[in-house]
């Protein structure tokens, strides 16, 4: 059965705390698409839909890989540094890591048609593999609500602990979600460019959450806390998308694609409750431990459309624009009984708009790029600081065989996770997180 995120009540009315990710939000978590891609990707902020060119673009406009000339292959590599600070009644803590990753590689193979009858130019066949979300995180938020919730005694039954001195969570995950993207594009005539693309994703998501509360009875005894959840969440997924690219003049280039919904089949592994209660009048604690819970479940994501624009200034520069729709209250569970789930999707999720400008300008071999990037918060009574908002700077330089880019790009969010969702009376933790990334890919012409 799928874990439950309920009231678990222990002798005297102890109430245990669901404090690990409900399956609302794995499934807006499994949904979202980070752009990973080559530097150059990066630097333009992933605003590819109509260029095409670069293998990262074909995780956005399959048809982009008709664009290429010759074969090529690249690998990048990539070191995100994310500041999280957080804040709970008042109380601020900083959390910041570095973290390096493998974040794409790949290759495109142009077959040349050099039969003039037909109106087929080429054909371009594509592997490219990406990371569509890094979960590698940690952050600690602590502070004191003034609302206790761990209050009995397991062996002194007279005593209450009503006051609290501190409350303390920290939340730790790992793992990522792969996406390996094949694709086949051709260019008809002069000016129309064609892609398909099938994707696989590998997903491997670990959260590990741990919940203190200091608490005390007003005579000098105190109580010691401490709850542990672990979830563990593998599977895989496939979707597909097509596009097109229209070239009506040598200057202006429009894209559209579609991005078919992600289908994982997914297991997990939770450990629902790992108890410690410590006290101070007595050398006894109480222990409990539930033990490990399996299910497996399906997650439906929402299917994404992408319009773009882009203007070529000959051989000198370009200019290219990205607008990505994508409805998450689209998402869907099953396996189970998911049915206030999926009517939580409907009613508090909305679709949301992306827009993604990016700019790339060249003097000789060496080229200089930039970018700016936005994206709504998928929720329906969002404020504005819950939007991600970001730029993105970039240089590269053509050695003839070979090309070296570099990319910096940051971000910036709001967010707000509930430690204790089973009490209106206590807040949730308030998350601001900026997220910096520097690219480094290396291109090879084949």
């Amino acid at each position: 059965m799928k874990k439950l995120f309920l009231l678990f009540t222990l002798l005297f009315s102890v109430i245990i705390h669901s404090q690990s990710l409900g399956y609302n939000d794995l499934g807006i978590l499994f949904s979202g698409d980070e752009y990973n891609g080559t530097a150059r990707f990066n630097a333009m902020s992933g605003a590819f839909g109509a260029l095409g060119g670069d293998l990262s673009a074909m995780t956005i406009n399959p048809a982009g890989a008709a664009i290429f000339l010759n074969n090529e292959f690249s690998i990048s590599l990539n070191n995100r540094n994310t500041s999280i600070s957080s804040t709970f009644y008042n109380n601020g803590r900083l959390s910041e890591n570095d973290y390096f990753n493998l974040s794409q590689m790949g290759g495109v193979a142009v077959f040349n048609n050099y039969n003039q009858n037909s109106n087929w130019k080429n054909l371009a066949l594509g592997f490219n593999y990406s990371k569509t979300a890094d979960f590698e995180n940690n952050w600690i938020a602590r502070g004191n609500s003034g609302y206790a919730t761990y209050i009995f005694d397991q062996v002194n039954t007279n005593i209450r602990y009503l006051n609290v001195d501190e409350q303390v969570f920290g939340n730790f995950t790992e793992g990522s979600n792969d996406k390996y993207t094949f694709s086949i594009a051709s260019q008809y005539n002069d000016n129309l460019y064609v892609g398909f693309s099938l994707n696989t994703y590998n997903l491997d998501f670990y959260q590990k959450a741990i919940l203190e509360e200091y608490n005390n009875d007003g005579d000098g005894n105190t109580i010691d806390a401490s709850l542990i959840q672990k979830l563990l969440t593998v599977g895989d997924g496939v979707s597909f998308g097509f596009g097109l690219i229209s070239r009506p003049t040598d200057n202006i280039r429009f894209g559209f694609s579609y991005q078919s919904p992600v289908w994982y089949e997914l297991a997990e592994e939770f450990v629902a409750e790992d108890l410690k209660l410590t006290y101070s009048n007595t050398t006894q604690s109480y222990t409990s431990y539930s033990g490990v819970n399996r299910f497996d479940y399906k997650v439906r994501t929402p299917s994404t459309l992408t319009g773009s624009f882009a203007y070529i200034f000959n051989k000198q520069g370009l200019i290219s624009l990205d607008y990505i729709y994508k409805n998450y209250s689209g998402i869907r569970l099953s396996g189970d009984d998911f049915s206030s789930e999926n009517q939580n999707f409907k009613e508090n999720l909305k679709g949301v708009t992306r827009l993604n400008i990016g700019t790339e300008w060249r003097l000789d071999r060496f080229s200089i790029r930039a970018g700016l990037h936005t994206e709504k918060s998928p929720f329906e009574n969002a404020s504005n600081n819950e939007n991600i908002e970001g730029y993105s700077l970039g240089a590269g330089y053509n050695f003839g065989g070979f090309k070296f880019d570099v990319s910096y790009s940051k971000s910036k969010q709001t967010k707000y996770y509930d430690f204790y969702p089973q009490y209106n009376q206590i807040n949730a933790a308030s998350l601001a997180t900026e997220n910096s990334k520097v690219t480094a890919t290396l291109t090879f012409r084949l």
